[in-house]
């Protein structure tokens, strides 16, 4: 019971308390140094933060800047690309006209000079062609199917196996390999749809 009653009195709780808060308030007394040296502490990290966080901000303008000025600069390159991009086939197609123009001027031209002249003509456009990188699709019989070059109008039956090219209807061009027109052919259903 004694230790009940010594929780109880209250003379004795408030002995213990003050000792407490001495212990505390003496712990304080040796800070107001270290309480100063900690603030400046606080306030140099505090302006080294912030100088910090100016030079990120300044990289980041920049830098968006910069990102600006490369997605400029592109969408500048892409229109003179569209605007130009025909400028080197143009300027191979400029002889044929002018061979076509001459043929036109001649009068009373036999067939075997017009022939000759066309002829000549052909061969500038061909010309022309394997400068710009433009070739033609001419799939031959037996050859194939493919439909990322060739389009089917129809299939017919044939010796020829199921499958391939039975007839060119139509050449097809592609440009640095990309299909420019795709060649019309007729597909072959193979010897079998031929005895039906």
């Amino acid at each position: 019971m004694s230790a009940s009653n010594e929780s109880l009195d209250p003379k004795q709780n408030l002995s213990a308390d003050t000792s407490e808060q001495l212990e505390v308030n003496e712990g304080q007394a040796e800070a107001p140094g270290t309480e100063a040296q900690a603030q400046e502490d606080w306030a140099t990290l505090l302006s080294e933060a912030q100088e910090q966080v100016a030079q990120y901000h300044d990289e980041l303008l920049r830098a968006k800047a910069e990102v600006e000025n490369i997605r400029r600069r592109a969408a500048d390159d892409v229109a003179k690309a569209r605007k130009f991009g025909t400028e080197s086939f143009a300027e191979s197609l400029i002889p044929v006209r002018d061979s076509l123009e001459a043929a036109l001027a001649q009068p009373d031209q036999s067939a075997e000079a017009w022939k000759d002249g066309v002829e000549v003509t052909l061969r500038q456009l061909n010309v022309a062609f394997e400068r710009n990188l433009l070739k033609e699709l001419a799939p031959g019989e037996g050859e194939a199917f493919d439909p990322h070059k060739h389009q089917a109008i129809s299939t017919v039956p044939s010796t020829l196996p199921e499958g391939t090219v039975a007839q060119l209807l139509q050449k097809g061009y592609t440009i640095a390999d990309r299909v420019l027109r795709p060649a019309l052919v007729m597909v072959s259903s193979g010897p079998s749809a031929q005895n039906d």
